[in-house]
């Protein structure tokens, strides 16, 4: 059973990985009753209340310049929280990434504060929305985020481009949009570190995060402790580019799991002839609209299927493998010109996805650090085509674009501790990414959890692995034996799931 080190072994622990050990830092409560962090000024806070899970903090906003070159323009409020440690703090604290790009990780830490239980024995942990995100001078798209994926002009490029303009003109009033990308918010972070008064960090990025986690450390590597990578996009990575065949990778592993299924198998068939079925029915066009139950609130809804239905459902399905265990049976009863399951289904995630992303955000850090993605040959007869690389250049034709740093594209290097994580089926960043990673990483490790998708540090004993890196900042020293336990999800036979 693996146990937190104490704080004295912590102590070794630093001095052994070359850095002296800082005196612990604990906020302190001042004359007013305010909690106090370096000059930060932090308020009782609730995390995440309205989805159901709250977490108690403490809040702050961060003043930052908009544009880092001119400090005396624009500043914009960025939005902090701490969650104290629960005992004696070390000094340097965790700060978690948020994935997207657009994610507010404010919003979204309520998900991890249960499997960051024994990190936060002895660290703080502290958070910040990315600048146009959550609490962050937010650069939310109204125009685009009310169109979700399955509707008619979301697979229109002229129109979205259309969209992208008014949305851009409207954020352009109150904001530069050429300064909320990557490199900004690694400067964000690193005031967040000036202004509490600590010499290191320990990261943890999550999909997106993972690219600021590599840039901060970096542009920063004096005061980088540790960097935990989950789901790990390589700085060399065009944001976009190789999801249409990274999709159709994955959606083959997983098909391939019902097929070795026997009840599967019997009940179910072939889930790769089903999907070329029900394509090319969709792509036909000419259905009659079905009515169905919408699964968020419960209305019903009456819609005409459409291949924009699939392909929503299959590329957010995909993330989660206990998802992407039902895909077989929707697919099956559409064959069977039933497509309410399909159509629920679609709607729901779709809708999910645009409330949680900053959409002005997200487009500019895209069109300003990815604009080599293009329309490839190699990807025409995948299941999504090229639809991907079409829209974002269509809305990166009329965004505003920031400077990309000269070495963006270098892989991180150096003696930086780093542990990467990746689940062995995650669609969207596999796991030769972290292999890629590591390899000009001496103190880096990749762990690989077997028979997961996107996003995994909460999953199985990774939460404990993820402690015991953080206190001793040696990847390659854990025992990962428990990890093996880990199983996908066995592929729905039936409505009532899998057979015994």
């Amino acid at each position: 059973m693996l146990r937190p080190l104490s704080l004295t072994v912590l102590a070794l622990a630093l001095v052994a990985c070359g850095g002296k050990a800082e005196k612990p830092v604990t906020p302190k409560t001042d004359a007013k009753g305010d909690l106090r962090y370096g000059r930060l000024v932090f308020k009782p806070c609730t995390l995440g209340g309205d989805t159901g899970q709250s977490v108690d903090a403490q809040c702050a906003t961060l003043m930052a310049p908009e544009n880092p070159a001119a400090p005396d323009g624009r500043r914009i409020g960025l939005a902090v929280a701490m969650i104290p440690a629960k005992n004696l703090a070390a000094a340097d604290p965790v700060v978690i990434i948020a994935g997207g790009p657009g994610q507010s990780i404010l919003d979204s830490y309520p998900m991890l504060h249960d499997a960051l239980g024994d990190v936060r024995r002895s660290r703080n942990v502290l958070l910040m929305d990315a600048r146009g995100t959550g609490g962050s001078h937010l650069l939310q798209c109204e125009e685009l985020t009310g169109l979700d994926d399955t509707s008619a002009e979301s697979e229109d490029p002229a129109r979205m481009r259309a969209l992208t303009e008014r949305c851009r003109d409207r954020l352009a009033k109150n904001a530069d949009l050429r300064f909320y990308g990557t490199a900004e918010h690694i400067r964000d972070l690193d005031l967040l570190r000036e202004s509490i008064g600590v010499g290191r960090l320990n990261l943890a990025g999550i999909s997106y995060g993972t690219r600021v986690a590599q840039q901060y450390a970096a542009r920063y590597p004096k005061h980088t402790r540790t960097v935990t990578l989950d789901s790990i996009a390589p700085n060399t990575l065009v944001l976009g580019q190789e999801h249409a065949q990274n999709l159709d990778a994955a959606i083959k592993r997983q098909f391939a799991r019902c097929v070795a299924d026997t009840a599967c198998k019997r009940n179910i068939g072939d889930p790769a002839t089903l999907l070329a079925q029900v394509r090319t029915t969709l792509q036909g066009g000419g259905l009659a609209a079905v009515r169905y139950r919408d699964p968020t609130s419960g209305e019903w809804r009456e819609e005409v299927p459409r291949f924009a239905h699939l392909g929503a459902l299959l590329r957010f399905y995909a993330y989660r493998p206990e998802s992407a265990s039902m895909l077989p049976l929707i697919l099956h009863d559409a064959a069977q010109g039933r497509y309410e399951t399909l159509l629920s289904q679609a709607r729901a995630l779709s809708g999910d996805v645009g409330d949680s992303m900053a959409l002005g955000m997200h487009l500019s850090v895209s069109c300003t650090e990815d604009p080599e993605i293009r329309s490839r040959p190699e990807d025409e007869n995948t299941i999504m085509g090229n639809s991907i690389a079409e829209f974002i250049q269509a809305q990166c034709a009329v965004w505003p674009k920031g400077t990309r740093d000269p070495d963006f594209r270098k892989p991180l290097s150096g003696d930086v501790p780093v542990l990467a994580i990746s689940g062995e089926l995650d669609p969207v960043t596999p796991p030769r990414y972290g292999d890629d990673v590591v390899k000009t990483l001496p103190k880096g490790r990749h762990l690989v959890l077997p028979g997961q998708g996107h996003s995994v540090l909460t999953t199985g004993c990774m939460p404990k692995l993820y402690a015991q890196f953080v206190e001793t900042a040696d990847a390659k020293a854990l025992d990962a034996e428990c990890l093996k336990r880990l199983k996908a999800s066995p592929p729905f036979a039936g409505y009532y799931g899998w057979e015994p």
